[in-house]
């Protein structure tokens, strides 16, 4: 049985590299490692399997399933493209997965056997298409699905980073010209407009007692929120009902929450259609995807979609059960279900949910820029408000003074 080792080796250009490979025992690390073009220095037993060094990308994925939906439909032999793969990847996580795969190939295990080794890299989903893929011998078309699939998912990825980047820098921006102005410039102002002994408007006394409160009490300001955050992620480790509240609320948060919700919902269409058009039953494609859900709220209401149909309830009729899905996609997938073409109708669902994600990420980008402007505007307006209108009245009243003298 095979086990996890970190090894250091050396390539044959003397640059020393590092890394973790699954071998029987050492004879076979040093074999591994020679086909790799490495020779070993040292290495030590890999005791939890939950660590892993370097991480494989998204980017790395859809590579790797494009060259093999590329191989395997010009019949290039499994092994022969696995051989050719890994001797053009540069010396990294991926090239060690990708030469464990072509390892355990050769001592006769399945692809879909030797991806589910690396559950962190190939997920349930990729080696349930694999293994369907491999029964029906339609490799190279599981792979170009995936392919498309994963790419579909990196550029989500992108836009909803893009989305989060900008309010994100503005909102460091916003706290720290928040701090700057509460805790430095009003109490050198304050200073001087106390000293005056006139009455101070409302919005002065407001910023005069906010920055008393940022100067006595600013760590706790600071750390609260911190603390908050992992007490939070503590207890909904330990409570399902705390984690199925706080999943309900990020499909509740205004304008973030239908966003998430569509492309929670257009991934699942797409993985359901894959898997069901492989060949894999409903039930099956359903139990596979609630599972990559990533929200609780979402993964129940699959669950109920799944006892209804066992039930013996139409696969139309249990969506419409959950109130999950708008009319316009039910009505879909019920034409799809009565001609046949489950897997059609969903591929609709998911560009249809696609199509409304990305349109709303464009519209919140466009909206987020000018809100932001205006949210540092006001703080800024009010703290000019209140300061200088003080300042205002006293340069009168010493103006008034004058002038009768």
């Amino acid at each position: 049985m095979s086990q996890p080792f970190f090894y250091k080796a050396m390539d044959n250009q003397g640059r020393i590299v590092q890394g973790q490979l699954s071998a029987n025992n050492i004879s076979d690390l040093e074999m591994r490692l020679e086909r790799m073009g490495l020779d070993l220095i040292h290495y030590h037993i890999k005791k939890s399997r939950n660590f892993r060094i370097g991480k494989v990308t998204r980017q790395e994925l859809i590579t790797f399933c494009f060259h093999m939906e590329n191989l395997t439909r010009a019949g290039i032999p499994l092994l022969e493209g696995l051989g050719d793969l890994r001797d053009s990847l540069p010396q990294s996580r991926f090239r060690e997965v990708v030469s464990s795969l072509l390892e355990n190939v050769e001592g006769g295990a399945r692809l879909s056997e030797a991806m589910a080794e690396f559950s962190e890299i190939f997920d349930q989903i990729f080696v349930s298409l694999i293994r369907t893929g491999e029964e029906t011998g339609n490799l190279s078309v599981v792979f170009k699905h995936l392919t498309e699939t994963l790419k579909w998912h990196d550029e989500m990825a992108a836009k909803t980073k893009k989305l989060l980047m900008y309010p994100a820098f503005m909102g460091i921006i916003v706290v720290g010209v928040l701090f700057f102005l509460m805790l430095y410039l009003v109490p050198q102002l304050m200073t001087f407009i106390k000293s005056t002994d006139g009455e101070l408007p409302l919005q002065t006394r407001i910023l005069v007692t906010v920055s008393d409160v940022f100067i006595s009490y600013w760590y706790l300001i600071i750390i609260v929120p911190v603390l908050v955050f992992f007490a939070m992620k503590a207890a909904m480790r330990v409570s399902p009902s705390l984690c199925l509240t706080m999943d309900r609320l990020k499909l509740r948060v205004w304008l973030i929450g239908p966003i998430l919700e569509k492309v929670i919902l257009a991934r699942f269409a797409t993985f359901f259609a894959l898997l069901f058009s492989s060949g894999i039953t409903v039930l099956e494609s359903l139990d596979i995807c609630k599972k990559l859900a990533g929200n609780l709220v979402i993964e129940k209401a699959l669950q109920q979609v799944h006892d209804n149909i066992t039930e013996g309830v139409s696969i139309s009729e249990s969506f419409e059960r959950v109130h999950l899905f708008p009319p316009l996609v039910l009505r879909m997938v019920s034409i799809g279900e009565t001609t046949g073409e489950l897997d059609a109708a969903l591929l609709n669902v998911s560009y249809f949910y696609e199509r409304e994600a990305k349109e709303s990420i464009d519209r919140i980008q466009s909206l987020i820029e000018p809100a932001m402007t205006v949210i540092l505007g006001l703080l800024l307006g009010w703290v000019i408000l209140s300061v200088f209108g003080p300042l205002y009245d006293i340069i009168v009243q010493v103006s008034g003074g004058i002038d009768k003298k």
